[in-house]
């Protein structure tokens, strides 16, 4: 009986290799009422998966198969409509127009997950939700099968709903985004540039504290507290756009 427990657990101990040797698996769900046109972009030499965008109807998920090593950023659009060629428009999120987000990033104020799972130096995934370009919706990242020390990253509440009027953005009268402070403000203070381009002397600010107090789990300004930022290395990832509270 040890013998045959020890040979399986041999066995599942070599496919977790393989998969963590192999990449990784992200899968996107789309729990919200309306449709979302999820938009990705690798980082500096990293491909952006499955062209860089794509629907996600209402209760469907997509599973992506992610190279190891890769590094990039998942944001959610809304209020899309694309023509057979791929053009068009989105409220939120937008990212030039296309369907396919090659080489765009989505147009601010846009919640966005990202990502590098595993270096040159190290195995280990790193990965956040970030509120510095502001907010569109709610997401998650949650690691499959990382064990102890693997966190939940994400901002699970619509902060749409009690998003200062200063910071609102509106289509037909609805709030669809909350802006960053920077974004609304435009000054050095609020993005951490200039004299405040150090995390000495750029702290938080009222804007930063309401997203994080509701949103505690995130990155809110520039020089966040490293507790927003998750480490583990697990198989597969669920990024859940909006999430169950």
């Amino acid at each position: 009986m040890e013998e045959r427990l020890w040979s399986e657990y041999k066995k599942l101990e070599i496919a977790s290799a393989a998969i963590f040797a192999n990449g990784t698996q992200l899968i996107l769900v789309n729990n919200c009422k309306e449709s979302v046109w999820p938009g990705i972009l690798g980082g500096a030499g990293h491909p952006s998966l499955k062209d860089g965008g794509f629907h996600l109807n209402c209760n469907e998920e997509v599973l992506i198969d992610v190279p190891a090593g890769w590094s990039g950023r998942i944001w959610g659009r809304q209020g899309c409509c694309f023509n057979e060629n791929g053009k068009g428009s989105c409220e939120t999120g937008d990212c030039a127009g296309l369907l396919h987000c090659m080489g765009s990033a989505g147009v601010p104020p846009a919640t966005v997950v990202e990502m590098t799972l595993g270096t040159s130096k190290s195995s280990l995934h790193f990965y956040d939700v970030s509120l510095v370009d502001g907010f569109n919706l709610p997401v998650s990242m949650v690691p499959v099968g990382g064990g102890v020390g693997c966190g939940v990253a994400g901002c699970e509440a619509d902060l749409n709903l009690c998003c200062m009027s200063v910071l609102q953005v509106k289509r037909g009268g609805k709030v669809v985004g909350c802006k960053s402070a920077c974004l609304a403000m435009k000054s050095d203070k609020y993005c951490c540039t200039g004299n405040y381009a150090s995390p000495k002397t750029c702290k938080p600010t009222i804007f930063s504290h309401l997203f994080k107090t509701i949103c505690p789990r995130t990155y809110t300004y520039a020089y966040d507290d490293s507790s927003s930022l998750n480490t583990c290395r697990a198989p597969r990832y669920v990024i859940t756009f909006c999430p169950a509270k």
